[in-house]
């Protein structure tokens, strides 16, 4: 499957928020970066990412733009409640061994009604 495809389908099994389904796409020692947060690693780590993020709100991923450059995915994308953020996703032998995610985690929290860090 070609990256931009394989991310064609990982958007529509996070929008299903099938947990086993969004990890299956990960190598076994893949990294998911969402710049907000620490990079989490290993498909165990990545499991428990998405359990804990699905619990925490009800997210959506409406498609944009889906790039391709080699074995490179870029996926522009917005939900309904108004954020908009990008993925850039590293696909070797039909899995995804990184991923890094651009988004506004103030504005996520705000827009959920999700608690707000304390200030430094």
């Amino acid at each position: 499957m070609e990256p931009r495809e394989l991310v064609k389908t990982w958007v529509d099994t996070f929008n299903r928020r099938d947990v086993e389904g969004l990890v299956a796409f990960y190598s076994d020692d893949a990294i998911n970066h969402q710049v907000a947060d620490a990079p989490v690693i290993g498909r165990h780590a990545i499991r428990a990412m998405f359990a804990a993020a699905f619990a925490q709100a009800d997210m959506v991923c409406i498609v944009e733009q889906i790039f391709q450059d080699g074995e490179w995915a870029i996926l522009e994308w917005r939900d309904p409640l108004g954020l908009r953020g990008c993925g850039f996703f590293h696909i070797l032998d039909g899995k995804i061994v990184f991923q890094r995610g651009y988004w506004d985690k103030l504005t996520f929290l705000r827009l959920n009604g999700l608690p707000l860090p304390d200030a430094p």
